[in-house]
């Protein structure tokens, strides 16, 4: 082996060893257990002990790193999306917009040439439900995508429904703490999420959708995906415009009715991470087809909405899609923790010919996503293999835990990690195309955006439902909101009446009609009935067995 064949970037260590390594000490092959030390390990049933009874001695160190480690296996679990699934692909540009070359509005290098294809990693989740939750929950799916572009990582963060909650990401947390687990109970409770909601009319629109079957994918591979938010596209001449990207599966969409969805979970509560994982190994790759949706970088007077609302759909007649790519998953991952868990994403994180937009939510995210991460993975999550770009990366970022290798250019001086110098640092790229440079002004203040406009697209969105979705949809809202304080269901009924009067007036027969019975409980999971009488079914219909 020649001097520098296997030396550590950045290190002044020769051989960081691994699996891969072929130093081998005289008792090892290749299929030796060692320990983290290196040490070969020669017997791994027994600790070392005063006979064979015991007691054991402290210095087994064996014994003290493998369940020193075992005990430290789970980092923090997401504090939203932590149940996922996840799967490695590409995506296919298509290399224009419809007639015209994507150039004219983007020149993110990516979508440039037909043809060209960028590694992915796609981590699909649901988002209120801890990590072995049940996957047939009522509840939003992510649809986080990250890009191995050749101008480093792009991640389109969104989700499987096209629009959220909130517009402000200052109530982000609240919304949050509403749909979780009661603090006192630890069960989730239909009137905690009706009390946020009755009180935040913005929501009826998001709720439409989740208290129908499009609350319950049928699984990962046949749902839609959304960045939800507003972004930018900016082209060469550093102009830019409002943009909306939508996943389209190739794959027919399916959703579950409450009772379907019920049925699955009796049977299988990991079915759409099996669904996934199976169907990838068997050669039917799952496609979805990227569209875009693009309007000028204005505020728009003439629709009854702020664009930049993630609370509203822009509609198609208006807005039309536009394919752009596709992406294909291809490839299951080699273990779950080190790729789907310790997977970090965030809506920051954009290359050049991409921007935000001032979408208030977006905005928040932007910073929360990518702190969670931190915290969760650690300071130096980009290096974690699934995180780290497909290219040369060189910072002065130094230190911190779990730091296992310098980003340090080869020619950098290694006493300077700072900039700017002339002791052979790292210096600063050209700028390519011309900046981006939006002009803001306005006096700084606390308000809500002019057009709220909260109940006509939820009212829309009902009207477009089949009768089977909005019988769905009513019966779960109905199940949700019968054992709700009065005032809940009041002020409830009176939104959905201004959303739309059959949807308000089906509604409230709903809770007139449903008899209250003694069984009935808010905490139920959304949508769902009966767990007074599960906790009665588990206690009459078991059996007794004798004590051992």
């Amino acid at each position: 082996m020649s001097k520098n064949e296997n030396k550590a970037t950045g290190t002044n260590v020769e051989g960081a060893g691994g699996a891969l390594d072929k130093r081998y000490g005289s008792n090892e092959t290749e299929d030796t257990l060692t320990n983290r030390q290196g040490h070969p390990v020669t017997n791994n049933q027994n600790m070392r002990t005063v006979g064979n009874r015991g007691p054991t001695t402290l210095e087994n160190y064996d014994f003290l790193e493998k369940i020193s480690h075992f005990d430290r296996e789970r980092i923090p679990e997401r504090v939203v999306h932590a149940r996922g699934a996840g799967a490695h692909g590409y995506f296919e540009a298509y290399g224009s917009f419809g007639e015209e070359p994507i150039s004219k509005y983007t020149r993110a290098k990516l979508f440039q040439e037909k043809g060209k294809q960028t590694p992915v990693f796609v981590r699909f989740s649901s988002v209120i439900h801890g990590g072995h939750s049940p996957e047939t929950l009522r509840d939003p799916r992510g649809f986080a995508v990250k890009f191995y572009t050749e101008d480093g990582n792009w991640d389109l963060v969104g989700n499987n429904l096209k629009i959220f909650f909130i517009r402000d990401a200052l109530k982000f947390p609240d919304l949050v703490h509403s749909f979780k687990p009661d603090p006192v109970t630890n069960i989730q409770d239909g009137e905690r999420i009706f009390d946020f909601v009755s009180q935040s009319p913005e929501a009826l629109h998001m709720v439409t959708f989740l208290f129908s079957p499009w609350g319950i994918p049928a699984n990962y591979r046949m749902m839609q995906g959304s960045g939800v938010n507003t972004y930018k596209w900016v082209n060469k001449d550093g102009e830019a415009v409002l943009v909306k990207y939508h996943w389209e599966p190739k794959q027919p969409i399916k959703n579950m009715t409450q009772e379907q969805a019920e049925h699955v979970q009796g049977l299988n509560f990991n079915h759409g991470t099996q669904d996934l994982y199976e169907a990838i190994e068997r050669g039917d790759y799952p496609e979805w087809e990227l569209f875009v949706q693009v309007m000028s970088d204005d505020d728009h007077p003439e629709l009854d909405f702020d664009p930049l609302d993630p609370t509203k759909l822009w509609y198609k007649d208006q807005f039309p899609w536009v394919p752009i790519g596709k992406m294909v998953l291809n490839k299951n991952p080699e273990n779950y923790f080190a790729e789907v868990e310790q997977a970090a994403f965030g809506t920051g994180v954009l290359v050049d010919g991409l921007d935000f937009s001032d979408d208030k939510l977006l905005q928040g995210r932007t910073y929360s996503y990518s702190d969670t991460q931190r915290y969760r993975v650690g300071a130096n999550y980009q290096q974690l293999p699934i995180n780290a770009p497909k290219k040369h990366v060189a910072t002065n970022q130094r230190d911190g835990q779990m730091a296992y290798h310098v980003d340090q250019g080869p020619k950098q001086n290694p006493h300077v990690n700072y900039e700017p110098s002339i002791l052979n640092n790292l210096k600063e790229a050209d700028q390519e195309g011309k900046e981006y440079k939006p002009i803001v002004s306005g006096q700084l203040s606390r308000e809500s955006i002019e057009r709220t406009n909260d109940h006509a697209q939820a009212g829309e969105t009902f009207r477009r439902f089949a009768d089977w979705e909005k019988d769905d949809l009513i019966k779960n809202l109905v199940t949700t909101l019968k054992p709700c304080d009065q005032r809940i269901q009041v002020q409830m009924v009176e939104h959905f009446m201004k959303c739309d009067p059959e949807y308000g007036k089906r509604i409230k027969e709903g809770l007139m009609n449903k008899e209250k019975e003694h069984h009935q409980s808010h905490r139920n999971t959304i949508g769902g009935d009966g767990s007074e009488v599960a906790i009665e079914d588990a206690i009459q219909q078991s059996h007794v067995s004798d004590p051992y």
